[in-house]
């Protein structure tokens, strides 16, 4: 792994292919993990919020409190903004913020929430301390990452092997930490957590339709993306080795038999009273 830095790159970019997966994200697909811990009132904020799909079911979660949707990408807040205005939202916002110096007093919300977030960051310890710094005695920072390494797939189409290495080098090249499923529990102890519940959770396609939207956006963002483009520049990849993994995506979905899994792993951590 690189030697740790303060900041990362975000590895996939904004780019349509990106957004197609962001906005399909829901909180019972990716936050369930948390929602039993919720109640009416609370204060939430959601970081990493993207196009705010997530951020909304949120706030409808918290129809007597509120919540601030963060994220690093100013044009990507415009969307969110539509998704909550489009559902009619009043008691959500959203802002521009880093997770490892987020500018909002000790003791502010109830809730800190980051999806896919801590695998995009060039130090997960501190932006989890931060995220700690905000929430008030008694509430929680709740984190769920995909782990890569941990993804499989059937049947073993030649070419997904050489995807999930380069993406792997890809994102480390950048900055993060492509395996953070694994490490959550790790980063929050090291942050300062005593109370950590860990667990696990997948998203699985194995559907015709399901296989085509996961191998279709995936075999887009290897040829489209920011991902793609510092596939390229940083040396990892030729154009032409990125379309052949964008030809085995296309290949495995278009296979009856296709089956994918992605492992993420989970932390809701209760700050101390």
């Amino acid at each position: 792994m690189p030697e740790q830095q303060e900041t990362a790159v975000y590895t996939h970019g904004h780019h349509e292919s990106v957004l197609r997966s962001h906005t399909w994200r829901t909180a019972a697909n990716s936050a369930a993990y948390l929602l039993g811990s919720l109640k009416p009132h609370m204060k939430v904020l959601d970081i990493g919020c993207g196009p705010g799909t997530i951020t909304a079911d949120l706030a409808e979660l918290v129809p007597d409190g509120h919540v601030t949707g963060v994220d690093q990408a100013p044009g990507v807040l415009e969307q969110a903004r539509a998704t909550a205005a489009g559902r009619g939202l009043e008691n959500v916002e959203f802002a521009v913020a880093d997770v490892h110096a987020l500018d909002y007093p000790d003791d502010t919300f109830c809730v800190v929430h980051a999806h896919q977030v801590l695998q995009h960051v060039g130090d997960p310890v501190r932006a989890l301390r931060e995220m700690r710094r905000v929430t008030r005695p008694g509430g929680y920072v709740a984190v769920r990452d995909a782990d890569y390494a941990a993804m499989t797939w059937y049947p073993k189409v030649p070419g997904l092997d050489d995807w999930l290495e380069l993406y792997e080098r890809v994102a480390r090249a950048n900055g993060g930490e492509p395996d953070a499923g694994r490490r959550l529990r790790s980063w929050a102890l090291a942050a300062g957590f005593t109370d950590v519940t860990a667990t696990s959770s997948t998203w699985t396609y194995a559907t015709p339709g399901e296989r085509a939207w996961w191998s279709g956006l995936w075999a887009d963002r290897t040829l489209a993306s920011a991902y793609a483009e510092r596939a390229t520049a940083g040396g990892h990849a030729s154009e032409e080795q990125l379309r052949a993994v964008s030809g085995a995506w296309r290949e495995w979905g278009e296979r009856a038999d296709g089956w994918f899994a992605v492992l993420h792993g989970e932390i809701l951590c209760r700050k101390q009273v």
